[in-house]
């Protein structure tokens, strides 16, 4: 909430932001002290403040003050250009310590404290792990180390670069899958070795590459523009470009790898790849025939049955039904959460 009073999202899409609105509120008005808040279901009322939908959220309310923090506002404005940028502020612990934030950038000095110089040191080692991985979460100090006298949580608010999805194969399946990509706030490039096919004017939503699939994939590693974040979709469909380029893929540390082709497809594929030398380790990396089983028919459908993989392998979801009683709420994303306890 702005100073006057105009409001940017919402908590829960309705049921506790009005509550939320009024902490708001109150804390613009003059009690500018950090402060924890808790929602959780109303027995006694079940359309007061609580969660009618059951559950409980925790909200961190802290102000900012433009011209008292400055190093805070460069963060803003990183992140609000794409820049990698970590802001992490203490959420739980001592109250004399509660809102204090540290800013951790790559390559560059801290900005902000935590209280301490060696807390500050110690925490900006594992949030610059956070950062790179492109990950949200809470980090646990405890008591038991010299630098923390309380135990303390820190919420770690991470802010990269979107992350990538290559699609190899100029084929319309590759063009949905790119808008897709792209909706989903992916960095999506097209790439394939036939200029023909490759066009910008086929593939809006993507960058579009022309280069062998194997060549441009391994360029991209050595320049280190890769990460544990990037999405490898191969849908070329012909074992001159799939079997180097797996060869490649299945053996960077990448988030997720799938190729296209029928279930024989596959079987011959996973032969020649044991055959180039893959362990049985990198074979089980790879999803193929790609996408979840959603009877697609079109290449939009089956667009959509590979983003719903995608997205189901980075937090750790079946694919199932959620009327299967399946958790609705993933907690952990596969990238790896924040599950420090130092």
């Amino acid at each position: 909430m702005n100073a006057d009073g105009t409001v940017l999202g919402n908590v829960s899409g309705g049921c506790v932001d009005a509550a939320v609105h009024d902490a708001c509120r109150e804390m613009l008005a003059g009690d500018h002290r950090a402060r924890a808040l808790r929602f959780g279901y109303s027995d006694a009322d079940a359309f007061d403040v609580g969660l009618t939908c059951g559950g409980t959220i925790d909200l961190f309310l802290r102000h900012h003050d433009p011209s008292t923090e400055p190093w805070l506002e460069s963060a803003l404005a990183d992140a609000a250009g794409g820049r990698a940028v970590a802001v992490a502020t203490i959420v739980r612990g001592p109250e004399t310590h509660l809102g204090r934030a540290i800013v951790v950038r790559p390559g560059r000095s801290v900005a902000g404290t935590l209280g301490d110089v060696l807390l500050d040191q110690v925490a900006e080692a594992q949030i610059t792990g956070a950062l790179h991985a492109g990950v949200t979460g809470t980090l646990e100090l405890g008591a038991a180390d010299s630098y923390c006298r309380e135990p303390m949580t820190l919420l770690v608010e991470s802010n990269s670069p979107p992350p990538r999805m290559l699609v190899f194969g100029a084929i319309d399946h590759a063009a949905a899958l790119a808008r897709l990509g792209s909706f989903l706030g992916y960095r999506a490039t097209v790439c394939d070795a036939r200029a023909t096919f490759a066009t910008p004017e086929r593939f809006p939503d993507a960058e579009v590459v022309i280069e062998w699939p194997d060549r441009y994939l391994r360029s991209q590693a050595d320049a280190g523009l890769l990460d544990q974040r990037t999405v490898v979709c191969v849908l070329t469909h012909d074992p001159k470009f799939d079997l180097p380029l797996l060869t490649a893929a299945l053996r960077m540390p990448v988030a997720y790898v799938g190729a296209m082709g029928s279930r024989r497809t596959h079987e011959e594929r996973l032969s020649r790849l044991r055959d180039a030398g893959l362990t049985s380790g990198e074979l089980d990396r790879l999803h193929s025939p790609i996408g979840l089983d959603l009877g697609a028919h079109t290449p939009q459908e089956t667009a959509l049955s590979i983003a719903a993989e995608v997205v189901a392998h980075r937090h750790g979801g079946s694919g199932a039904p959620l009327s299967t009683g399946v958790p609705i709420h993933h907690n952990a994303p596969s990238t790896g959460a924040l599950a420090f306890s130092t």
